[in-house]
């Protein structure tokens, strides 16, 4: 008697729940971290690399699935392929007929992992790529790494690399609430051409650009937050200012709560400052923005925020609502959400690779698809990687925002995949 074999399934984190819903062609819920290597990238060992990193991390064979209530992950054998980069970044990757939630690419001197937010976030899926780097330079220099077994500092069994984390902390025994959000300032404009990802970069000495942050005694995002946020007043009219700035900052969860998740374990928190009968001084800004950090990122405003994110999955009525419903609700939440915020910043933070691979490598970035501005940090040894990616056709704001930069010393080398762009949109000293 033939049996059908019964496949691992999982429900979707309470994060993940969100993409799908919210997910299409203009922003596919997708990011990218890529890394810039000293030498040209040869296919076949990173192929070899990725099947590899898959066996220690078999949650990213998932795929996802259409269920009557809820959307679930599902254990799958697929064998992803590596391929030559030949779409635009951030490209759509769900699809039914291809049904990965990943994507490996190269180009040249660069290797990126693309992958649907529905299956992890910035922390799981930088893991997963430290791994696939150090045995692709495992594969491409077997002489020279010799002996050398790639390990990266996560030990975390498949058990607690698959654990919701989000279900694991959820406390309805708790009953605080936050204070709602007040509708931001949005950015307008034309969109990009064809709706494609707009994406401008600047590499800065990261040793200098935390001189800067240091001597207002502000960490690095709480700076560059307010520098955003500044570069945005540079491009508001005075009837505008009657909405706040406010900036959307993703917070890794795993600080807040015991977690070694390789599945999604965020949060967000929104820092707002108003610009309405003020002169936009960078050192009020900063110390601002301090503050809102400091309030928001405490444990209790994160439990309450994760409580109230996840009581709709514990709630029993809303557990038999039919999907197509959910879906509904779900997105009409989330363009409201939209309404609160002008622009995202999310900084992954310093990458640190083993030494034995360290040679090979000349710096990391990190991009997200989106439908307002956002930009993304993170930084490997001094180079530092300030990467704005946009719907908009428009780049006034990422103009501003380097321009600031270079006026406080700061040297920047930018790079973009928009044609065409002049010199004086490009500052670099």
């Amino acid at each position: 008697m033939n049996r059908k074999k019964i496949r691992n399934w999982s429900p979707l984190d309470n994060a993940a729940k969100i993409f799908p819903p919210t997910s299409d062609e203009a922003d596919p819920k997708v990011f990218r971290f890529s890394c810039c290597l000293t030498e040209r990238v040869e296919e076949p060992p990173l192929q070899r690399a990725l099947a590899q990193t898959l066996e220690e991390f078999p949650s990213f064979r998932n795929v996802l699935k259409r269920g009557v209530f809820w959307y679930y992950l599902e254990e799958n054998s697929i064998r992803p392929l590596v391929k030559k980069e030949d779409m635009p970044p951030c490209s759509l990757i769900y699809r039914a007929a291809s049904p990965a939630l990943f994507r490996v690419t190269w180009f040249e001197h660069k290797i990126s992992l693309e992958v649907y937010h529905v299956l992890t976030d910035g922390t799981g899926a930088m893991q997963f790529f430290k791994l696939l780097l150090c045995y692709y330079l495992k594969e491409r220099h077997p002489e020279a790494l010799q002996g050398y077994t790639p390990l990266i500092d996560y030990s975390a069994s498949r058990g607690e690399k698959g654990r919701d984390s989000f279900d694991q902390y959820y406390n309805r025994r708790i009953k605080g609430k936050n204070a709602p959000d007040k509708p931001a300032y949005q950015l307008r404009g034309p969109g990009s051409p064809e709706g494609r990802l707009q994406v401008i970069e600047g590499l800065v000495p990261a040793d200098r650009l935390l001189q800067a942050a240091h001597r207002r005694h502000a960490t690095l995002t709480v700076f560059l937050t307010a520098v955003l946020m500044q570069a945005v007043e540079g491009v508001m009219r005075v009837r505008d200012k009657k909405k706040p700035v406010t900036i959307t900052v993703p917070v890794n969860l795993r600080n807040f709560f015991e977690s070694q998740s390789a599945r999604n374990f965020f949060s967000i928190i929104n820092v707002a400052y108003s610009f309405q009968g003020r002169e936009p001084d960078l050192d009020e800004i900063v110390q601002s923005v301090g503050m809102d950090f400091k309030q928001r990122l405490t444990q209790e405003f994160l439990q309450n925020r994760l409580n109230a994110l996840s009581s709709l999955e514990h709630n029993p009525i809303a557990r038999v609502v039919p999907l197509p419903v959910k879906d509904f609700f779900m997105k009409a939440a989330y363009n409201i959400s939209e309404r609160n915020y002008t622009a995202a910043l999310s900084n992954i933070g310093r990458v640190d690779m083993p030494a034995e691979v360290q040679p090979y490598i000349s710096y990391f970035d990190v991009l997200t698809s989106t439908k307002k501005l956002q930009l993304c940090i993170c930084s490997y040894q001094n180079v530092l990687a300030l990467s704005f990616s946009s719907a908009f056709a428009g780049t006034d704001v990422q103009r501003l925002f380097f321009q600031q930069l270079t006026a406080l010393g700061i040297p920047v080398e930018i790079c973009s995949n928009i044609e065409g762009i002049p010199p004086e949109e490009a500052p670099n000293p």
